[in-house]
């Protein structure tokens, strides 16, 4: 009884570490990029003051600028699980679900999820005995002059018919086989974090691809709209120059100024064109499968209530600090294999057979035969090579919880970056549409006043390139609170939790 007690308590245990999962951060905000409740407001209202006497076309556009208003932070809300949704954009959330169907790295990610999964049920075998059987059919002939004959035959040419059965069981007697187990059920968790994660990475670019390609769209159509403008100085200034009131190097000026902004309509198309094929292939597909869908600022709608997340909470939702948890307790099960390793090995055996001389007869009386037996392997010698790969888990286990930590370090810092560049962005466009509708009035009153001949033509071509300038960071502003506002909700996890094949964090 005593013996079999033994063997139950050393069967109710497992060598090496338990896991315990890492402590949370004990952080309550994100340090000095924690912000207000609200980002600042870019009313176009705002910058219209006592320049009245510009005409209709500097004065009638004074509504909210597209992706202007202010966005309220929200500690604590949840976040949906298809987020782009909130763009509300029918466009946008029809190429983000194309994506995540069609894209190759979404398909790698789910087979080696399938691959984690058959791992483990293939580990999970371990713990029931090996089955094999066995049928040998041999001819022979023995010296029957200097040997006894095997058989009962007469002839000294026989044939042997033997089928067996053999059963081999290895006793989990130091919980190797559970380590094992324990092992491969982390990384499976760890393969399905990872697909969420590549889920995530995927939705966000595709988002932030499509306001780039808006962004694009927005500073071609100002390029374009400035160049219309100078064609009109242009044509003035020949004018002028036909009755004498200016000469051939203020056209030669206003040409040069004309053809320096068409410079940069060339660069802005060949980005354009360069962000429609990394949608593609965004898309899983081809350069000539372009879709058909366009984006175009105005037709996004800025996600007003954002969700923050505090650090205990953020390691719980980011795939990718799951995933280095999950490689943290994998590399903890390893260890425990490791040390196993060093231990006495048990087998237990057993086979059970027939053998005879003519086929017919096997299973026959008097031709079964049956074995059992157990035994104790221990590794005597074997210059080290079980220690050092002990050592060799050991050191594993410090680089996962390494890795862990600077995972955790990453996705904090993400979150940081991100309220730091939301609230940034709010400022920046604020001040840039008071900069852009400052600039358009001047060139407006600039131009008036070149034609009454109060100002120099040079006044005019000054005016037009701060106008120019004021409309391209104008849109480049709108355009960054789109792609910060994705940001955050990457950083946040983006809510995979919610989706029906997440779990709750």
């Amino acid at each position: 009884m005593s013996a079999c007690g033994a063997v139950v308590a050393l069967t109710a245990c497992a060598v090496g570490p338990n896991f315990k999962p890492p402590a949370a951060p004990s952080a309550s905000d994100y340090g000095s990029a924690s912000v207000p409740q609200a980002t600042a407001s870019a009313d176009a209202t705002a910058s219209a003051d006592a320049s009245a006497s510009a005409d209709a076309s500097a004065s009638a556009d004074t509504g909210e600028v597209s992706g202007g208003q202010a966005q309220r932070f929200v500690a604590g809300m949840d976040i949906p699980g298809q987020w782009w949704t909130l763009y509300q954009s029918p466009d946008l959330t029809r190429l983000v679900e194309q994506a995540l169907a069609a894209n190759p790295t979404i398909a790698a990610a789910e087979a080696a999820l399938r691959q984690a999964h058959e791992l483990y049920s293939a580990q999970w075998t371990s713990y029931f005995p090996v089955v094999q059987g066995n049928f040998n059919a041999a001819r022979s002939e023995f010296p029957s002059s200097t040997l006894t004959s095997p058989t009962v035959a007469s002839s000294s040419v026989y044939s042997l018919y033997t089928a067996q059965l053999s059963l081999s069981y290895t006793p989990d007697v130091f919980g190797v086989t559970r380590r094992s187990l324990e092992l491969a059920r982390a990384q499976v968790a760890a393969s399905r974090f990872q697909l969420e994660a590549v889920d995530l990475t995927l939705s966000s670019n595709v988002v932030v691809t499509a306001v780039q390609e808006a962004s694009l769209r927005a500073q071609i159509a100002a390029t374009e709209r400035l160049l219309e403008l100078q064609q009109q100085l242009t044509d003035t200034v020949r004018g002028q120059r036909a009755l004498g009131s200016a000469s051939d190097l203020d056209v030669l000026a206003q040409q040069s100024a004309q053809a320096q902004t068409a410079q940069t309509l060339p660069p802005l198309q060949k980005q354009l064109g360069q962000t429609r094929d990394a949608l593609t292939a965004l898309l899983g597909r081809l350069p000539s499968e372009e879709p058909q869908e366009t984006f175009r600022l105005e037709a996004l709608t800025l996600p007003l209530d954002l969700p923050v997340s505090v650090p205990l909470r953020l390691v719980e939702q980011r795939p990718d600090v799951r995933q280095a948890q999950e490689n943290l307790h994998a590399a903890s099960a390893a260890v425990g294999v490791a040390l196993g390793n060093l231990l006495p090995q048990f087998t237990i055996d057993a086979g059970l057979g027939s053998s005879a001389l003519k086929l017919g007869e096997l299973f026959s009386p008097y031709t079964g035969f049956w074995t059992i037996g157990a035994s104790l392997t221990q590794t005597l010698f074997d210059a080290g090579a079980l220690l050092h790969r002990r050592r060799a888990a050991d050191a594993a286990l410090d680089q996962a919880a390494a890795q862990y930590r600077a995972a955790v370090i990453l996705a904090c810092q993400n979150v940081a970056d991100t309220l730091r560049a939301l609230q940034s962005d709010a400022d920046a466009l604020k001040a840039s549409v008071a900069a852009d509708r400052a600039a358009r009035m001047t060139l407006e009153l600039a131009r008036r006043q070149h034609e009454l001949g109060t100002i120099s033509l040079v006044a005019v071509l000054n005016a037009e390139q701060t106008y120019q300038q004021a409309e391209l960071a104008m849109v480049q502003a709108q355009a960054s609170r789109y792609a910060d506002t994705a940001g955050l909700f990457q950083s946040l996890g983006g809510g995979w939790w919610n989706r029906p094949s997440g779990a709750s964090p």
